[in-house]
């Protein structure tokens, strides 16, 4: 199967979209990864931030990212103006969707499932509420399947009939400006992806 540069779809979308500002509904998985995603993508677009992360663990950490969340939206300049939709933990629902995946190796099933079951979140609230594309920052970690994310992406955009942004936010060095930007704005950087399977093969 030929590989997709997800970065070339979402600029061949920005420039159709120079002259507007659409709406956007960004899920985001912390606030480090989501910094260069808002820098890059308010230039264009209307963001409200999702955060949606029923992975997280323990509920202290998911607490801790979200408020470093909210903080980077305060204090970020941007050209559109950026806001939080800020979503109910609801962990039983990763727990659920985990079963019999627990010991399964990280960035494999387990992780793809995650990614389904908080894009999909996206894409309803995205429907919903009328944006005009949904997208994540989950792509700009090294460590996260690009393709996989915008697979699912695009299915979850079929399914709910609301468009999905594709991305690679790592490309045109956007994990590094992420590093650089966490660093101005002294945010919280975790250890571990979220998860308590993740902590434990961390640790």
């Amino acid at each position: 199967m030929q590989k997709i540069n997800y970065q070339k779809e979402l600029e061949k979308i920005i420039s159709q979209t120079k002259d507007k500002a659409l709406k956007l509904l960004l899920h985001t998985c912390c606030a480090p990864c989501s910094s260069y995603c808002i820098e890059y993508l308010s230039q264009y677009f209307e963001i409200t931030v999702l955060y949606y992360n029923p992975n997280i663990y323990p509920e202290t950490e998911y607490i801790k990212r979200k408020n470093e969340q909210k903080r980077l939206i305060a204090e970020m300049q941007t050209k559109y103006p950026v806001t939080l939709l800020d979503c109910d933990f609801e962990s039983e629902k990763f727990y659920d969707m985990a079963k019999g995946l627990e010991n399964a190796r990280e960035g494999g099933e387990r992780c793809f499932k995650c990614y389904a079951l908080r894009l999909e979140k996206t894409a309803l609230e995205a429907k919903n509420k009328g944006f005009d594309y949904f997208t994540t920052s989950l792509t700009i970690s090294p460590l996260k399947n690009a393709q996989k994310i915008n697979e699912i992406g695009h299915e979850l955009a079929e399914k709910y009939g609301v468009n999905w942004l594709p991305s690679d936010f790592k490309k045109k060095e956007g994990y590094k400006r992420s590093i650089e930007l966490s660093k101005e704005y002294n945010l919280y950087r975790q250890n571990y992806c979220g998860c308590v399977y993740s902590q434990n093969q961390t640790e």
